[in-house]
Protein backbone atom coordinates (compact mmCIF):
# COMPACT_ATOMS: atom_id res chain seq x y z
CA UNK A 1 0.00 0.00 0.00
CA UNK A 2 1.16 3.52 -0.67
CA UNK A 3 1.54 5.91 2.23
CA UNK A 4 -1.30 8.36 2.81
CA UNK A 5 0.22 11.27 4.61
CA UNK A 6 -0.94 14.80 4.22
CA UNK A 7 -0.71 17.65 3.83
CA UNK A 8 2.57 17.17 1.99
CA UNK A 9 5.49 19.55 2.20
CA UNK A 10 7.47 20.17 -0.96
CA UNK A 11 10.55 17.95 -0.90
CA UNK A 12 12.55 19.49 -3.75
CA UNK A 13 15.32 20.28 -1.27
CA UNK A 14 15.35 16.63 -0.23
CA UNK A 15 15.86 15.64 -3.86
CA UNK A 16 18.73 18.11 -4.23
CA UNK A 17 20.41 16.96 -1.02
CA UNK A 18 19.94 13.21 -1.43
CA UNK A 19 20.09 12.62 -5.19
CA UNK A 20 19.70 8.96 -6.04
CA UNK A 21 18.87 8.10 -2.43
CA UNK A 22 15.87 10.46 -2.33
CA UNK A 23 13.10 8.11 -3.46
CA UNK A 24 14.61 4.99 -1.78
CA UNK A 25 14.68 7.05 1.44
CA UNK A 26 10.99 7.84 1.09
CA UNK A 27 10.30 4.13 0.68
CA UNK A 28 12.24 3.21 3.80
CA UNK A 29 10.22 5.72 5.81
CA UNK A 30 6.86 4.96 4.20
CA UNK A 31 6.97 1.34 3.08
CA UNK A 32 5.03 -0.18 0.22
CA UNK A 33 5.69 0.13 -3.51
CA UNK A 34 4.35 3.65 -3.87
CA UNK A 35 4.92 6.85 -1.92
CA UNK A 36 3.40 10.29 -2.17
CA UNK A 37 5.39 13.49 -2.04
CA UNK A 38 5.59 16.96 -3.55
CA UNK A 39 8.39 18.10 -5.81
CA UNK A 40 8.81 21.34 -7.77
CA UNK A 41 5.57 22.51 -6.15
CA UNK A 42 3.54 19.64 -7.61
CA UNK A 43 1.96 16.56 -6.06
CA UNK A 44 3.73 13.37 -7.10
CA UNK A 45 3.41 9.65 -6.56
CA UNK A 46 6.47 7.44 -6.97
CA UNK A 47 6.23 3.81 -8.08
CA UNK A 48 8.56 0.86 -8.42
CA UNK A 49 8.41 -2.79 -9.38
CA UNK A 50 7.50 -4.72 -12.55
CA UNK A 51 3.78 -3.98 -12.19
CA UNK A 52 4.62 -0.31 -11.75
CA UNK A 53 6.66 -0.36 -14.97
CA UNK A 54 3.69 -1.82 -16.85
CA UNK A 55 1.43 0.83 -15.33
CA UNK A 56 3.85 3.68 -16.05
CA UNK A 57 4.44 2.79 -19.70
CA UNK A 58 0.74 2.39 -20.48
CA UNK A 59 -0.22 5.48 -22.53
CA UNK A 60 -3.74 5.26 -21.15
CA UNK A 61 -2.27 6.20 -17.77
CA UNK A 62 0.48 8.78 -18.27
CA UNK A 63 1.95 11.12 -20.86
CA UNK A 64 5.38 12.67 -21.21
CA UNK A 65 4.21 15.90 -22.80
CA UNK A 66 4.42 18.72 -20.24
CA UNK A 67 5.96 16.40 -17.64
CA UNK A 68 9.63 17.01 -18.51
CA UNK A 69 10.89 20.13 -16.69
CA UNK A 70 12.22 22.83 -18.99
CA UNK A 71 15.72 22.70 -17.44
CA UNK A 72 15.93 19.04 -18.51
CA UNK A 73 14.40 19.62 -21.94
CA UNK A 74 16.65 22.63 -22.50
CA UNK A 75 19.84 20.69 -21.77
CA UNK A 76 19.55 16.91 -22.00
CA UNK A 77 16.85 16.31 -24.64
CA UNK A 78 16.28 19.52 -26.59
CA UNK A 79 12.98 21.27 -27.25
CA UNK A 80 10.53 19.21 -29.30
CA UNK A 81 12.61 16.03 -28.97
CA UNK A 82 11.16 12.54 -29.29
CA UNK A 83 11.23 12.22 -25.49
CA UNK A 84 8.51 14.90 -25.21
CA UNK A 85 6.04 13.21 -27.58
CA UNK A 86 3.23 10.76 -26.96
CA UNK A 87 1.02 8.42 -28.96
CA UNK A 88 1.30 8.09 -32.73
CA UNK A 89 3.68 11.07 -33.05
CA UNK A 90 6.06 9.45 -30.58
CA UNK A 91 5.94 6.05 -32.29
CA UNK A 92 6.56 7.60 -35.71
CA UNK A 93 9.59 9.59 -34.53
CA UNK A 94 10.83 6.68 -32.41
CA UNK A 95 10.86 4.47 -35.52
CA UNK A 96 13.63 6.70 -36.93
CA UNK A 97 15.82 6.00 -33.90
CA UNK A 98 15.03 2.31 -33.81
CA UNK A 99 15.95 1.90 -37.48
CA UNK A 100 19.41 3.25 -36.68
CA UNK A 101 20.08 1.90 -33.19
CA UNK A 102 18.54 -1.57 -32.97
CA UNK A 103 19.74 -3.22 -36.19
CA UNK A 104 22.53 -5.65 -35.13
CA UNK A 105 24.52 -4.84 -38.28
CA UNK A 106 24.43 -1.11 -37.56
CA UNK A 107 25.27 -1.67 -33.90
CA UNK A 108 28.25 -3.79 -34.95
CA UNK A 109 29.47 -1.08 -37.29
CA UNK A 110 29.25 1.49 -34.50
CA UNK A 111 31.26 -0.72 -32.16
CA UNK A 112 33.87 -1.18 -34.92
CA UNK A 113 34.22 2.60 -35.33
CA UNK A 114 34.65 3.06 -31.59
CA UNK A 115 37.14 0.16 -31.50
CA UNK A 116 39.28 1.87 -34.13
CA UNK A 117 39.25 5.12 -32.14
CA UNK A 118 40.12 3.19 -28.95
CA UNK A 119 43.06 1.46 -30.64
CA UNK A 120 44.42 4.80 -31.76
CA UNK A 121 43.99 6.36 -28.32
CA UNK A 122 45.64 3.47 -26.47
CA UNK A 123 48.51 3.35 -28.95
CA UNK A 124 49.43 6.88 -27.90
CA UNK A 125 48.83 6.31 -24.19
CA UNK A 126 51.40 3.60 -23.52
CA UNK A 127 54.59 3.73 -21.51
CA UNK A 128 52.98 4.94 -18.31
CA UNK A 129 51.24 8.14 -19.38
CA UNK A 130 48.36 8.94 -17.08
CA UNK A 131 44.96 8.88 -18.74
CA UNK A 132 41.68 10.12 -17.27
CA UNK A 133 39.56 7.26 -18.55
CA UNK A 134 36.22 9.08 -18.49
CA UNK A 135 37.59 11.94 -20.58
CA UNK A 136 39.43 9.61 -22.95
CA UNK A 137 36.35 7.43 -23.40
CA UNK A 138 34.23 10.47 -24.22
CA UNK A 139 36.66 11.48 -26.98
CA UNK A 140 36.94 7.92 -28.29
CA UNK A 141 33.17 7.45 -28.44
CA UNK A 142 32.65 10.92 -29.94
CA UNK A 143 35.08 10.14 -32.72
CA UNK A 144 33.56 6.71 -33.31
CA UNK A 145 29.89 7.70 -33.25
CA UNK A 146 30.40 10.73 -35.49
CA UNK A 147 32.26 8.59 -38.05
CA UNK A 148 29.44 6.02 -37.87
CA UNK A 149 26.75 8.70 -38.14
CA UNK A 150 28.39 10.30 -41.19
CA UNK A 151 29.11 13.56 -39.36
CA UNK A 152 32.38 15.12 -40.60
CA UNK A 153 34.72 15.75 -37.68
CA UNK A 154 38.32 16.96 -37.94
CA UNK A 155 40.84 15.67 -35.42
CA UNK A 156 40.99 19.11 -33.78
CA UNK A 157 37.21 19.11 -33.32
CA UNK A 158 36.97 15.83 -31.42
CA UNK A 159 37.88 17.16 -27.96
CA UNK A 160 35.61 20.25 -27.98
CA UNK A 161 32.67 18.28 -29.38
CA UNK A 162 33.20 15.58 -26.76
CA UNK A 163 33.30 18.19 -23.98
CA UNK A 164 30.01 19.66 -25.16
CA UNK A 165 28.29 16.29 -25.48
CA UNK A 166 29.43 15.39 -21.97
CA UNK A 167 28.23 18.77 -20.70
CA UNK A 168 24.70 18.12 -22.03
CA UNK A 169 24.43 15.07 -19.79
CA UNK A 170 26.39 16.43 -16.86
CA UNK A 171 24.28 19.56 -16.45
CA UNK A 172 20.67 18.41 -16.73
CA UNK A 173 20.04 17.82 -13.01
CA UNK A 174 21.47 21.00 -11.50
CA UNK A 175 20.79 24.72 -11.73
CA UNK A 176 24.41 25.66 -11.05
CA UNK A 177 27.40 26.20 -13.35
CA UNK A 178 27.11 22.69 -14.86
CA UNK A 179 23.60 23.55 -16.02
CA UNK A 180 24.64 26.76 -17.76
CA UNK A 181 27.57 25.00 -19.42
CA UNK A 182 25.06 22.49 -20.74
CA UNK A 183 22.79 25.21 -22.15
CA UNK A 184 25.68 26.89 -23.94
CA UNK A 185 26.87 23.53 -25.26
CA UNK A 186 23.39 22.70 -26.59
CA UNK A 187 23.21 26.00 -28.45
CA UNK A 188 26.62 25.43 -30.07
CA UNK A 189 25.91 21.85 -31.10
CA UNK A 190 22.40 22.47 -32.37
CA UNK A 191 23.70 25.32 -34.57
CA UNK A 192 26.56 23.10 -35.79
CA UNK A 193 24.29 20.22 -36.77
CA UNK A 194 21.54 22.46 -38.19
CA UNK A 195 24.09 24.03 -40.55
CA UNK A 196 25.29 20.57 -41.59
CA UNK A 197 21.74 19.33 -42.23
CA UNK A 198 21.01 22.48 -44.24
CA UNK A 199 24.04 21.74 -46.41
CA UNK A 200 22.93 18.14 -46.93
CA UNK A 201 19.45 19.24 -47.95
CA UNK A 202 20.89 21.84 -50.30
CA UNK A 203 23.22 19.30 -51.91
CA UNK A 204 26.35 21.12 -50.78
CA UNK A 205 27.39 18.16 -48.59
CA UNK A 206 26.90 14.51 -49.53
CA UNK A 207 25.63 12.39 -46.67
CA UNK A 208 26.74 8.76 -46.61
CA UNK A 209 23.83 6.63 -47.81
CA UNK A 210 22.13 4.93 -44.88
CA UNK A 211 23.94 7.07 -42.30
CA UNK A 212 22.25 8.71 -39.35
CA UNK A 213 22.96 12.10 -40.92
CA UNK A 214 21.13 11.14 -44.10
CA UNK A 215 18.25 9.49 -42.23
CA UNK A 216 17.62 12.49 -40.01
CA UNK A 217 18.05 15.04 -42.82
CA UNK A 218 15.52 13.15 -44.99
CA UNK A 219 13.08 12.18 -42.24
CA UNK A 220 9.48 13.31 -42.64
CA UNK A 221 6.96 13.98 -39.94
CA UNK A 222 3.80 11.91 -39.64
CA UNK A 223 1.98 14.39 -41.86
CA UNK A 224 4.59 14.03 -44.60
CA UNK A 225 6.44 17.32 -44.11
CA UNK A 226 10.22 17.42 -43.47
CA UNK A 227 11.35 18.14 -39.95
CA UNK A 228 12.26 21.73 -39.32
CA UNK A 229 16.05 21.98 -39.60
CA UNK A 230 16.41 23.02 -35.96
CA UNK A 231 14.33 20.04 -34.80
CA UNK A 232 16.33 17.75 -37.07
CA UNK A 233 19.48 19.02 -35.35
CA UNK A 234 17.94 18.24 -31.96
CA UNK A 235 17.24 14.66 -33.01
CA UNK A 236 20.63 14.08 -34.62
CA UNK A 237 22.13 15.30 -31.36
CA UNK A 238 19.86 12.82 -29.58
CA UNK A 239 21.62 10.03 -31.46
CA UNK A 240 25.21 11.02 -30.73
CA UNK A 241 24.74 12.55 -27.26
CA UNK A 242 23.36 9.38 -25.56
CA UNK A 243 26.08 7.31 -27.22
CA UNK A 244 28.77 9.51 -25.69
CA UNK A 245 26.93 9.21 -22.36
CA UNK A 246 28.16 5.60 -22.32
CA UNK A 247 31.39 7.19 -21.04
CA UNK A 248 29.81 7.21 -17.57
CA UNK A 249 29.34 3.45 -17.73
CA UNK A 250 32.89 3.00 -19.05
CA UNK A 251 34.22 4.71 -15.93
CA UNK A 252 31.97 2.48 -13.83
CA UNK A 253 33.25 -0.57 -15.71
CA UNK A 254 36.82 0.31 -14.80
CA UNK A 255 35.70 0.97 -11.23
CA UNK A 256 34.12 -2.50 -11.05
CA UNK A 257 37.21 -4.20 -12.49
CA UNK A 258 39.35 -2.36 -9.93
CA UNK A 259 37.14 -3.31 -6.97
CA UNK A 260 36.56 -6.89 -8.10
CA UNK A 261 39.66 -7.87 -10.12
CA UNK A 262 38.54 -11.50 -10.22
CA UNK A 263 36.05 -10.44 -12.89
CA UNK A 264 38.90 -9.99 -15.36
CA UNK A 265 39.58 -13.64 -16.09
CA UNK A 266 36.42 -14.50 -18.03
CA UNK A 267 36.50 -11.15 -19.80
CA UNK A 268 40.14 -11.65 -20.84
CA UNK A 269 39.19 -15.06 -22.23
CA UNK A 270 36.75 -13.44 -24.64
CA UNK A 271 33.59 -14.93 -23.10
CA UNK A 272 31.02 -12.90 -25.04
CA UNK A 273 28.05 -14.04 -22.97
CA UNK A 274 29.81 -13.09 -19.75
CA UNK A 275 30.81 -9.70 -21.19
CA UNK A 276 27.15 -8.95 -21.93
CA UNK A 277 26.14 -10.12 -18.44
CA UNK A 278 28.88 -7.89 -16.99
CA UNK A 279 27.52 -4.93 -18.96
CA UNK A 280 24.02 -5.53 -17.62
CA UNK A 281 25.28 -5.72 -14.05
CA UNK A 282 27.24 -2.48 -14.45
CA UNK A 283 24.04 -0.79 -15.62
CA UNK A 284 22.06 -2.27 -12.72
CA UNK A 285 24.60 -1.71 -9.95
CA UNK A 286 25.93 1.77 -10.69
CA UNK A 287 23.83 4.97 -10.55
CA UNK A 288 22.92 6.76 -13.76
CA UNK A 289 19.26 7.83 -14.17
CA UNK A 290 17.60 8.30 -10.74
CA UNK A 291 14.00 8.22 -11.96
CA UNK A 292 11.77 9.21 -14.87
CA UNK A 293 8.56 11.19 -14.70
CA UNK A 294 5.29 11.55 -16.54
CA UNK A 295 1.89 13.10 -15.88
CA UNK A 296 -1.36 11.29 -15.14
CA UNK A 297 -3.69 11.52 -18.12
CA UNK A 298 -6.82 11.06 -16.02
CA UNK A 299 -7.79 10.08 -12.48
CA UNK A 300 -6.00 6.80 -11.82
CA UNK A 301 -5.86 4.11 -9.18
CA UNK A 302 -2.63 2.35 -8.27
CA UNK A 303 -2.69 -0.38 -5.64
CA UNK A 304 -5.81 1.12 -4.13
CA UNK A 305 -4.41 4.67 -4.09
CA UNK A 306 -5.99 7.57 -5.97
CA UNK A 307 -3.73 9.47 -8.39
CA UNK A 308 -5.47 12.68 -9.51
CA UNK A 309 -5.34 13.70 -13.17
CA UNK A 310 -2.34 15.92 -13.87
CA UNK A 311 -0.25 14.59 -10.99
CA UNK A 312 3.38 13.74 -11.53
CA UNK A 313 4.05 10.00 -11.64
CA UNK A 314 7.66 9.02 -10.96
CA UNK A 315 9.21 5.64 -11.72
CA UNK A 316 12.06 4.99 -9.28
CA UNK A 317 14.81 3.61 -11.53
CA UNK A 318 17.65 3.55 -9.02
CA UNK A 319 15.42 2.14 -6.30
CA UNK A 320 14.05 -0.62 -8.51
CA UNK A 321 17.51 -1.62 -9.71
CA UNK A 322 18.48 -2.07 -6.04
CA UNK A 323 15.25 -3.62 -4.77
CA UNK A 324 16.02 -6.76 -2.74
CA UNK A 325 12.70 -8.27 -3.84
CA UNK A 326 14.03 -8.34 -7.40
CA UNK A 327 17.79 -8.63 -6.81
CA UNK A 328 19.00 -10.72 -3.86
CA UNK A 329 21.84 -8.86 -2.13
CA UNK A 330 21.30 -5.88 -4.43
CA UNK A 331 24.48 -4.09 -3.35
CA UNK A 332 26.65 -7.06 -4.31
CA UNK A 333 28.16 -6.77 -7.79
CA UNK A 334 27.35 -10.05 -9.51
CA UNK A 335 27.25 -10.44 -13.31
CA UNK A 336 26.09 -14.00 -12.70
CA UNK A 337 22.58 -12.58 -12.30
CA UNK A 338 22.45 -12.28 -16.08
CA UNK A 339 24.46 -15.28 -17.24
CA UNK A 340 22.31 -17.53 -19.36
CA UNK A 341 19.16 -15.46 -19.04
CA UNK A 342 17.70 -12.44 -20.74
CA UNK A 343 17.00 -9.47 -18.45
CA UNK A 344 13.30 -8.94 -17.86
CA UNK A 345 12.42 -5.55 -19.45
CA UNK A 346 10.07 -4.84 -16.54
CA UNK A 347 12.71 -5.60 -13.89
CA UNK A 348 16.01 -4.21 -15.21
CA UNK A 349 15.28 -0.59 -16.12
CA UNK A 350 18.49 1.51 -16.11
CA UNK A 351 17.41 3.10 -19.42
CA UNK A 352 13.67 2.86 -18.89
CA UNK A 353 11.38 -0.13 -19.00
CA UNK A 354 8.91 -2.06 -21.14
CA UNK A 355 9.12 -2.42 -24.95
CA UNK A 356 11.23 0.23 -26.75
CA UNK A 357 9.12 -0.26 -29.88
CA UNK A 358 5.98 1.05 -28.22
CA UNK A 359 7.09 3.03 -25.19
CA UNK A 360 9.74 5.46 -24.02
CA UNK A 361 12.44 2.90 -23.20
CA UNK A 362 15.74 4.08 -24.69
CA UNK A 363 16.15 2.78 -28.27
CA UNK A 364 19.92 2.95 -27.83
CA UNK A 365 20.07 0.27 -25.16
CA UNK A 366 21.51 -2.31 -27.57
CA UNK A 367 24.28 0.17 -28.40
CA UNK A 368 25.00 0.77 -24.72
CA UNK A 369 25.25 -2.95 -23.94
CA UNK A 370 27.39 -3.71 -27.00
CA UNK A 371 29.81 -0.87 -26.26
CA UNK A 372 30.05 -1.75 -22.57
CA UNK A 373 30.67 -5.42 -23.29
CA UNK A 374 33.43 -4.39 -25.70
CA UNK A 375 34.99 -1.89 -23.28
CA UNK A 376 34.91 -4.49 -20.50
CA UNK A 377 37.01 -6.82 -22.64
CA UNK A 378 39.34 -4.08 -23.78
CA UNK A 379 39.97 -2.90 -20.22
CA UNK A 380 40.31 -6.44 -18.84
CA UNK A 381 43.08 -7.15 -21.35
CA UNK A 382 44.81 -3.80 -21.15
CA UNK A 383 48.01 -3.69 -19.09
CA UNK A 384 47.58 -0.68 -16.80
CA UNK A 385 48.03 0.44 -13.22
CA UNK A 386 45.67 2.50 -11.09
CA UNK A 387 47.47 5.31 -9.27
CA UNK A 388 46.21 6.58 -5.93
CA UNK A 389 43.09 8.69 -6.45
CA UNK A 390 39.61 9.40 -5.07
CA UNK A 391 37.31 6.73 -6.52
CA UNK A 392 34.34 7.50 -4.28
CA UNK A 393 30.98 7.86 -6.00
CA UNK A 394 28.59 10.33 -4.40
CA UNK A 395 24.90 9.47 -4.69
CA UNK A 396 24.13 13.15 -4.19
CA UNK A 397 25.61 14.08 -7.55
CA UNK A 398 23.39 13.46 -10.59
CA UNK A 399 24.73 12.03 -12.83
CA UNK A 400 27.12 10.22 -10.49
CA UNK A 401 30.75 9.59 -11.42
CA UNK A 402 33.93 8.52 -9.60
CA UNK A 403 35.39 11.74 -8.24
CA UNK A 404 38.69 11.20 -10.04
CA UNK A 405 36.89 10.20 -13.28
CA UNK A 406 39.12 7.09 -13.04
CA UNK A 407 42.78 7.68 -13.77
CA UNK A 408 44.93 4.88 -15.16
CA UNK A 409 48.48 4.53 -16.43
CA UNK A 410 48.61 2.37 -19.53
CA UNK A 411 51.77 0.27 -19.53
CA UNK A 412 51.53 -1.15 -23.03
CA UNK A 413 53.74 0.33 -25.71
CA UNK A 414 52.19 0.97 -29.13
CA UNK A 415 53.81 -2.20 -30.49
CA UNK A 416 52.14 -4.28 -27.78
CA UNK A 417 48.63 -2.92 -28.21
CA UNK A 418 46.26 -5.56 -29.52
CA UNK A 419 42.64 -4.88 -30.33
CA UNK A 420 40.31 -6.89 -28.16
CA UNK A 421 37.52 -8.59 -30.05
CA UNK A 422 34.58 -10.35 -28.51
CA UNK A 423 33.70 -12.66 -31.39
CA UNK A 424 31.29 -10.25 -33.04
CA UNK A 425 28.95 -7.61 -31.68
CA UNK A 426 27.37 -8.61 -28.37
CA UNK A 427 23.60 -8.63 -28.45
CA UNK A 428 21.38 -7.66 -25.56
CA UNK A 429 18.76 -10.31 -25.01
CA UNK A 430 15.21 -9.28 -24.28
Amino acid sequence: MATQRGPYLDDSLGLMLNGYAWLPGLWRRGGGRAVRTRVMGQPAVALRGPDAVRFFYDERHVRRHSAIPEPVEGTLFGHGAVHTLDGADHRHRKALFRSLLTDPRRVGELVDHVAAAWDEAIATAGDGRRVVLFDEASRVITKGVCAWAGIPLDRAEVAPVARDLVALVDGFATLGPRHWRARRARGRRERWLAALIDQVRAGAVSATPGSALEAVARHRQRGGQPMDVDLAAVELLNIIRPTVAVSWFVAFTAHALHRWPGQRDRLRAGDTGYAVAFAHEVRRFYPFAPFVGARAVTDLTWQGQHIPAGSLVLLDIYGQNHDARLWPEPYRFDPGRFVGRAPDPYELIPQGGADPATGHRCPGEDVTVALLAAFAGWLARLDYTVPEQDLTISLRRIPALPRSRFVLSAAASPAQVCRVRLGGTPKTAR
